[in-house]
């Protein structure tokens, strides 16, 4: 690329003073007219910019007078006039606010190191605050002498990386030709505020390191999209860069190769210049800088690794190819006491929340729940973790409003985080957690670490618990896929070479290569990482397509139910006949399946989690009356006692575990045996079939109740009920059966069967979830009530029966459940 010209314009031109008339008087007159020159030139450039900015002052007077004219001419409302002017001041007043920050941050990276300090008390670099990071200016130094050479690697990297990829997510939006024109990264190299070594936890075979990373350019970066030119201006990023210095080798340089990725998004911020940003109306310039910072993500965040050979020993492979340490399974579950964001007529009115989950590049998003500040998501997500040391998990609620595509409007609701490290040291952490940068909020998480085994025997277990778990998004195994290469592959055009991609699908997954222009034997070291449901039934589909013609020149189809009987469940760098090619068209490449275990649960930190949960869940009211669960027993008589057959009991349910009502335990003298007790209990579940009806002769209800806390979800299940009173033979009941969750009674919690007409003996078998921790579990209460739909047109009570079944029973968090019959109760009145 040549920059002559530009340089040519740039460099500042003295000559103008010879070119006035050279006095022939003295050294003072002659100098005289030489200023006077000089001052002839100034005046008559500054005069050209005068008069330019005159003639913008008036068009831009003209404008707004037009406008506000036009607003009343056209008898408009004046909403019409105040909300541009609102936006261009929040606009302006924003953009005031980044160019300051973009010149302290330039400042502060030119200035010693003494004067950063003491300018700026408030942003000490990292080896102030963390007493094992170290300082490195003797780095610094070292780059500030090579960065002048670094230009020719970051454009490279630009135009064969980036760039790509921006121009494809821009085509997205019907916005063709992005390219860059110019890309020179200026004088200001990046600094390095601290260095942090890891000597535990670490492989022998690699070093590790993070740099506090603080960039702040004078970059002059132009682009072209479409007809339209731009730049980038004041770029600036900051971040926690990881070097992995992997394997270590016997000969010079003894690194094999370095890895460079940065562990979690980092601070990123730049000036658009030129027509793309003064013709923003709006949306554009805030799509392009979104997609931007989404791009570079896309190449140095992890899990994107930027991968530099360093020596020949170490294969492509052994440095570019995927390793996933485990999967973390993240389950959002709720959030409470949320900031209210959005204005009504009335005033502040709630929020639409919605949170998002970022480990690294990997980037997760619930769905919207409109109008509520304590919302139930319940959100399942995977992540691949590629290292366990100092990464975190970052959660951000926002509220959503509806804007222009591309424009962020949306305001923050609170930020939280958790270590990794901590996950993987319980297995399994279910915690509330306090947001930050808000006034208030909860967010409720459940995280679960797996480990990953070369073991297809464990693929049972996984696969069994992933269908208890009844989400189907979720994984039992992890497919690494590194793409070497392909040879020979078929003309796609008669004139030239393809430009060959090449695009890896397993289900919804879908990887992409970079383009390789004009070349038939196009070499990508790519590697890739892919969830899989269930390798028995699963494959990788593989496609190579030419963009040029945007012709399939090739494919191949791996079915990962072999891979299961490979040694060691991989196969490195293997040639594989590609289909729909020429006869001696190949793919190289290696695949690597790892099947998913669960970490070993520390108890002890998941009993202090529970307690937690238990204290922050201390606002929800524990019900007064203290329920006793009893063991089980079997009534003596039942082995002899055939029941007949209007008995909705069979013998098998006499074994239940049993439990005490509300009623009971406060009638019952705590002196009696128990063996007087459990007669009792038996008498009131479990009556003789004379009185089948139930103790008040309401009729009785069958039950499931069944609580998974690995789902944070109670099932219950009604499945019938039985004699249910015929007072009037012309008037049969219509019943049905409402739930409720107490304390609270509130509407989120009611749920619903349909009615069933003129029926004393209805069937439902209907399921109900509900969404719920089990701290909050052990102080709650299930309200059944059975009602009739002809009592309201009676006049009398619709409520035939109803009980309250407190859900702190160990039974109902057992695999199997409660699933036991009740009798009916008289109507109670509502606490």
């Amino acid at each position: 690329m040549n920059d002559t010209p530009v340089a040519a314009a740039a460099t500042p031109t003295p000559t103008t003073a010879t070119t006035a008339p050279i006095s022939n008087g003295t050294p003072t007159e002659a100098a005289a007219a030489s200023a006077a020159a000089t001052t002839t030139v100034a005046t008559s450039g500054s005069s050209e910019n005068s008069i330019f900015s005159i003639l913008y002052t008036i068009g831009k007077k003209v404008a707004i007078v037009g406008s506000i004219y036009l607003v009343g001419y056209m008898g408009w409302s004046v909403a019409w006039l105040i909300a541009p002017v609102i936006l261009s001041v929040a606009r302006d007043q924003l953009g005031k606010t980044s160019a300051k920050k973009r010149d302290i941050a330039k400042a502060s990276a030119l200035a010693c190191e003494k004067d950063v300090i003491l300018a700026r008390i408030d942003e000490l670099p990292a080896w102030v605050y963390f007493p094992d990071v170290e300082r490195c200016e003797w780095l610094n130094k070292i780059l500030k002498q090579v960065w002048p050479n670094a230009n020719h690697f970051t454009r490279t990297l630009v135009k064969e990386t980036i760039e790509p990829n921006v121009a494809l997510a821009l085509s997205n939006y019907k916005m063709n030709g992005f390219r860059f024109d110019r890309i020179i990264l200026g004088t200001i190299p990046p600094r390095i505020g601290g260095v942090k070594i890891y000597d535990k936890n670490v492989d022998r075979n690699e070093i590790i390191m993070d740099l506090d990373l603080f960039y702040a350019s004078d970059c002059d970066i132009n682009f072209y999209l479409g007809g339209m030119k731009g730049g980038i201006k004041d770029f600036q990023i900051h971040g926690w860069v990881r070097v992995v210095m992997k394997p270590l080798i016997r000969s010079m340089p003894l690194v094999g190769g370095l890895q460079i990725f940065f562990l979690n998004n980092p601070n990123i911020d730049f000036n658009l210049v030129g027509v793309i940003d003064f013709m923003d109306m709006p949306g554009l310039s805030d799509l392009l800088r979104r997609i931007i910072v989404e791009q570079i993500g896309a190449v140095m965040v992890l899990p994107n690794k930027l991968p530099i050979s360093l020596s020949e020993e170490v294969s492509a492979v052994a440095l570019k190819m995927p390793e996933p340490e485990g999967i973390l399974r993240i389950h959002v579950v709720e959030a409470k006491d949320l900031m209210k964001k959005d204005i009504s007529v009335l005033g502040k009115g709630k929020s639409d929340p919605y949170a998002i989950i970022n480990v690294g590049a990997q980037e997760f998003k619930t769905q919207i729940i409109d109008n509520n500040v304590n919302p139930k998501w319940d959100y399942w997500c995977e992540a691949c973790i590629f290292t366990t040391i100092g990464h975190l998990i970052g959660f951000s609620l926002w509220d959503y409003d509806q804007t222009m595509p591309g424009v962020l409007n949306d305001d923050v609701l609170g930020r939280a985080s958790i270590d990794i490290a901590s996950v993987i040291k319980k297995g399994v952490v279910d915690s509330w957690l306090t947001l930050e940068d808000a006034k208030h909020g909860l967010l409720h998480v459940r995280l679960q670490w797996y480990k990953l085994t070369a073991d297809p025997n464990d693929l049972q277990q996984i696969l069994l618990e992933t269908q208890l778990l009844r989400v189907t998004s979720m994984s039992s195994a992890v497919l690494s896929v590194f793409i070497d290469s392909a040879r020979h592959l078929k003309q796609a055009r008669s004139s030239s070479k393809p430009d060959p991609y090449l695009v890896c699908s397993l289900n919804k997954q879908k990887q992409q290569t970079a383009m390789i222009m004009r070349d038939d034997s196009p070499v990508w070291e790519q590697g890739f990482t892919f969830l899989v449901s269930n390798p028995d039934n699963e494959s990788l589909n593989i496609k190579i397509y030419d963009q040029k013609t945007g012709n399939d020149i090739g494919q191949y189809t791996y079915t990962l139910s072999t891979l299961l009987k490979q040694f060691n469940m991989e196969v490195i760098q293997q040639p594989f006949q590609l289909q729909k090619s020429g006869p001696e068209s190949k793919l190289y490449m290696s695949l690597s399946l790892r099947i998913l275990k669960p970490g070993e649960i520390d108890k002890e930190s998941d009993a202090l989690e529970q307690v937690a949960a238990l204290t922050r869940s201390s606002s929800v009211k524990t019900p007064d009356v203290a329920v006793v669960a009893p063991p089980t027993f079997k009534d003596p008589q039942a082995p002899n006692k055939r029941q007949s057959t209007e008995s909705p009991i069979s013998e098998e349910e006499l074994a239940v575990p049993m439990k005490i009502s509300p009623a009971m335990s406060a009638s019952t003298s705590s002196e009696k045996p128990i063996s007087e007790l459990a007669a009792s209990v038996l008498t009131h579940r479990f009556p003789e079939t004379s009185s089948t009806a139930g103790e008040h002769g309401l009729g009785r209800i069958q039950m499931s109740i069944r609580y998974s806390a690995q789902r944070q979800k109670l099932d219950v299940t009604l499945h019938k009920i039985v004699k249910i009173p015929l007072r009037d033979p012309s008037n049969i009941p219509d019943p049905y059966v409402k739930l409720y969750l107490l304390p609270g009674r509130t509407k989120e919690s009611k749920r619903k069967t349909g009615v069933i007409k003129d029926n004393c003996n209805p069937v439902y078998d209907a399921s109900f979830e509900y969404l719920i921790s089990i701290a909050e579990l052990r102080q709650t209460e299930l309200e059944v009530t059975v009602c009739t739909q002809k009592g309201f047109l009676s006049g009398s009570s619709p409520i035939i029966g109803m009980l309250k079944i407190p859900l702190d029973d160990s039974e109902i968090t057992t695999p199997a459940g409660l699933n036991t019959w009740f009798d009916l109760q008289p109507e109670m009145r509502h606490e």
